[in-house]
């Protein structure tokens, strides 16, 4: 979506909705942080945007601010791309928990297919049915997992996409290298494939591409945008730390996540001596599996060295491009300078 780039990717193989983004990425859905705010500046700048179905919550009685919220994102982007139409925003996606706790995923879901939801993100429990109301109006579901058990479970049940969710992402991470998870998927499976673990520069999202991702998975840098829905305190945190602030607990879900050490001394704990808490722990009834004590422990990946300040998204996301673009073309240079040296393309001569 950005036409001064020298080249294009091949995506002829992606589905339609992912083909064509200004850059290989996708911003991931993030509890109570991502609203319309944030997914409309992400699309307009040229990247997936994307929002949890649960962070719109109405009081008893009102109608689903889901609604509402799909209505404006849609309406917005459809003002921009008709007066952009060299430029037009790239694609919104909705993120479900298919969780047994989670009582409003019905409801969830027939919004989400009324609207034409183009993306369906799921979370925690890959259901046929699921995938089948995403097909129903056209939509296609990229399932996150964290090993490649789950992952061959995800595209039985008939996603379409996978993100592989490794060792240093924000949030409910997973233990396993990028490296080691990405190969092991890519050996069975040739479909739509999104990495998230530290991927807070255009250098890691390279490195994404060439270890077999067909794009990156953000999050923890849009934190510290102006569109964020997130308090000031939090998005200083994560400019102010780095790798060596994150703790990974299960204490505050139930399930092993990534959280900002200072959060958590601020809430007069030890981050150094933390409970551990079991999966079975986890209520999606109120909207998220966090309990209201918890409520100012903040989500975080590993890659927020990377985060010098609070911008907004459109300049966040010109970073990324530059940096992307940069490391490829010194990579680029590097192989050209030793095919022109005669280097072999073999393993061997």
């Amino acid at each position: 979506m950005d036409g001064s780039a020298i080249w294009r990717r091949n995506d002829d193989h992606l589905p339609a909705a992912l083909r064509g983004l200004r850059l290989p990425l996708v911003g991931s859905p993030m509890f109570i942080i991502s609203g319309p705010e944030l997914v409309i500046a992400q699309c307009k700048a040229g990247i997936v945007g994307s929002f949890p179905a649960l962070n719109a919550r109405e009081a008893e009685g009102e109608p689903p601010l889901l609604e509402a919220w799909l209505r404006q994102i849609t309406e917005e982007l459809d003002r921009h791309n008709q007066a952009n139409p060299d430029n037009p925003a790239a694609p919104f996606a909705v993120n479900q928990i298919v969780h047994r706790s989670n009582a409003r995923l019905e409801r969830d879901l027939e919004i989400c297919a009324r609207w034409k939801v183009p993306i369906w993100i799921t979370s925690l429990g890959a259901r046929v049915e699921v995938n089948e109301a995403a097909h129903s109006c056209g939509g296609i579901t990229l399932h996150d997992i964290i090993n490649n058990t789950f992952a061959k479970k995800a595209i039985e049940k008939g996603a379409d996409g996978l993100i592989a969710v490794a060792a240093g992402a924000g949030g409910h991470a997973g233990p396993q290298s990028p490296f080691a998870l990405i190969r092991e998927i890519r050996a069975w499976f040739d479909g739509p494939l999104l990495l998230s673990g530290a991927i807070a520069s255009g250098e890691a999202l390279l490195a994404a591409r060439a270890v077999g991702a067909d794009f990156g998975y953000m999050g923890s840098p849009f934190i510290a945008t102006s569109e964020a829905n997130a308090q000031p305190g939090y998005k200083q945190m994560i400019v102010d730390s780095g790798a060596e602030d994150i703790v990974t607990s299960s204490l505050f879900t139930g399930v092993s996540g990534n959280y900002l050490k200072p959060s958590i001394a601020a809430a007069g704990l030890d981050p150094d001596n933390l409970a551990t808490a079991t999966p079975d722990s986890m209520n999606f009834s109120s909207g998220s599996s966090k309990p209201k004590a918890w409520k100012e422990i903040w989500g975080c990946g590993q890659g927020i060295g990377d985060v010098h300040d609070v911008t907004d998204v459109a300049t966040l996301v010109n970073r990324l491009d530059r940096e992307y673009r940069a490391a490829g073309a010194r990579l680029a240079a590097e192989f050209a300078a030793g095919f022109a040296a005669g280097f072999s393309t073999g393993a061997t001569d």
